[in-house]
């Protein structure tokens, strides 16, 4: 079995080893796709927190189930993705059906390793059907999920503005069910290309470029002067998590689904005079990767328009590092596996 191994910061290796030996409680996969994430460009540049080396990157994955070992409802064969966020299921977290901070949890590719492999078991309990989607759809529930749990977390009600600030793959997926609660999404970020990409593909009807215009000033246009009543962060950028409380309304709510090593900041008084709810977005939980799943049913999300650069897994090694340039204008790359 051939797996591609993160072996430090800035290396990966191709290597081979025996297909793994079934555990109780664990379903075996044969990996078909695997979603290229923002989580595995961190790691690669050493930047990703809760991280240790060597390690084989990838969560977004879809799969062929090759033996369910007890997984109830399920059967070889079938194409299946799963929830890549092993929870033990008796810590305070999970006691309050909050799995996706579990205190001792085990993401995979990042806590444990994951899918850049041939075969992977995993917990036959974080198995998820297909619902009728292909392997392409599948590898992007996942991604898709950390945005509609930071959307579900906000509590988004039809006919607020939600400013989404950064417009990678986890930016576009928080639009797209900010969107689908109802909400005037408006995007922003520095980077052009991907604010054109959220008006022509998203059909974000409001973008804002900070670095070529007035932020605030056009914000405070575009709301009439009451600011975004929600402001998510998907950019795990400290200055621009910092900078974002000016953009919150008063009383409105400020969700951080980006991750940020560093200390974050920003005056007391401003956050307090406007009664500001600060909170994070972690993973997500099964009702989220539930509600994408059901959401690419209907047609409200299309899975295609995220996917700009494919490579067969025997090419990803070299192709991965060109990723991290912005000019490769790269928004999700997916692997293929025969």
């Amino acid at each position: 079995m051939q797996s591609l191994i993160c072996e430090q910061p800035g290396t990966f290796a191709y290597h081979n080893g025996e297909e793994p030996t079934l555990l109780p409680g664990n379903a075996l996969l044969r990996i078909r796709r695997i979603g290229i994430c923002g989580t595995d460009l961190h790691a690669y540049q050493g930047t990703q927190p809760f991280f240790s080396y060597p390690r084989v990157l990838g969560h977004e994955l879809a799969a062929e189930l090759v033996d369910p070992n007890g997984a109830e409802g399920f059967v070889a064969g079938e194409i299946v993705s799963f929830i890549p966020y092993f929870n033990c299921g008796n810590c305070i977290a999970c006691r309050n059906e909050k799995p996706n901070c579990c205190t001792n949890i085990k993401v995979c590719g990042v806590h444990v390793d994951g899918g850049m492999v041939e075969y992977l078991q995993v917990p036959n309990t974080s198995l998820l059907k297909s619902e009728g989607l292909d392997f392409d759809a599948l590898a992007l529930v996942e991604p898709l999920a950390i945005g509609a749990h930071g959307v579900r977390r906000a509590a988004v009600k039809p006919g607020e503005f939600v400013l989404v600030i950064g417009a990678g793959p986890i930016g576009l997926g928080t639009m797209e069910f900010a969107r689908i609660a109802g909400a005037k999404v408006i995007a922003l970020d520095i980077n052009d290309n991907r604010l054109a990409f959220c008006k022509e593909r998203l059909k974000v009807d409001q973008v804002i470029n900070p670095a070529t215009e007035d932020a605030f000033a056009r914000l405070q246009e575009i709301t009439g002067g009451d600011m975004a009543t929600v402001v998510i962060d998907a950019t795990g950028s400290q200055k621009a998590i910092n900078n974002a409380l000016q953009f919150v309304a008063h009383g409105g709510r400020f969700v951080l689904i980006g991750l940020q090593k560093e200390t974050i900041s920003f005056s007391h008084p401003e956050f307090h005079k406007r009664e500001t709810t600060l909170m994070s977005s972690r993973n997500a939980t099964r009702e989220d990767f539930e509600h994408v799943i059901s959401s690419m049913k209907q047609g409200l999300v299309d899975p295609t328009t995220y996917i700009t650069h494919r490579v067969k897994f025997s090419e990803l090694k070299d192709a991965f590092p060109a990723w991290l340039d912005p000019a490769s204008g790269v928004i999700k790359a997916i692997v293929e596996l025969d």
